[in-house]
């Protein structure tokens, strides 16, 4: 599959959870994968709470949100990004998964203490906190997996 198409994947995942499952030919893991995104992102209150994060009204968003709920997006979103685009023939290299995996942690970590986390009294809230949190993971992720990978590297010379 072409480069081009992997990235069409990628990015039509990031948009919606799933998208990237139908234009693999995916249909029953995609249709899985877009209930689940509705069912979380309606539980949880998360649409509700874009719009007054986006105003600046964190406290708003904040009390609208069911964190209960709003802790399994991340895992949900980040799993749906790598599953297409492993599907679609990317991601093949070795540990390529980690920095997907650990985004989806640290994100889920940025879920938890978004209602409470705060620099100098300005909060992030319940949509900025774990996209910060989201990246910071990613790159986490990126740097141990090239730390797995100088490991693996440095066994291999030696055998």
């Amino acid at each position: 599959m072409a480069r081009d198409k992997k990235m069409e994947v990628l990015f039509w995942s990031i948009a919606l959870p799933g998208f990237g499952h139908y234009l693999n030919g995916k249909l029953f893991k995609g249709t899985v994968l877009i209930i689940l995104e509705f069912l979380v992102n309606v539980q949880s209150g998360l649409n509700y709470a874009i719009l007054p994060s986006f105003h600046g009204e964190i406290h708003e968003a904040i009390s609208a949100t069911n964190f209960q709920w709003l802790m399994f997006y991340p895992c949900i979103y980040l799993f749906a990004i790598w599953d297409a685009y492993r599907d679609a023939g990317g991601g093949n290299e070795p540990y390529a998964f980690i920095p997907f995996v650990f985004s989806a942690y640290i994100g889920t970590i940025g879920v938890v203490y978004s209602p409470t986390f705060n620099i100098n009294g300005v909060y992030f809230g319940v949509i900025w906190l774990p996209i910060i949190f989201l990246i910071l993971g990613f790159l986490i992720g990126k740097i141990i997996r090239f730390i797995i990978l100088k490991q693996v590297n440095r066994k291999e010379k030696v055998s």
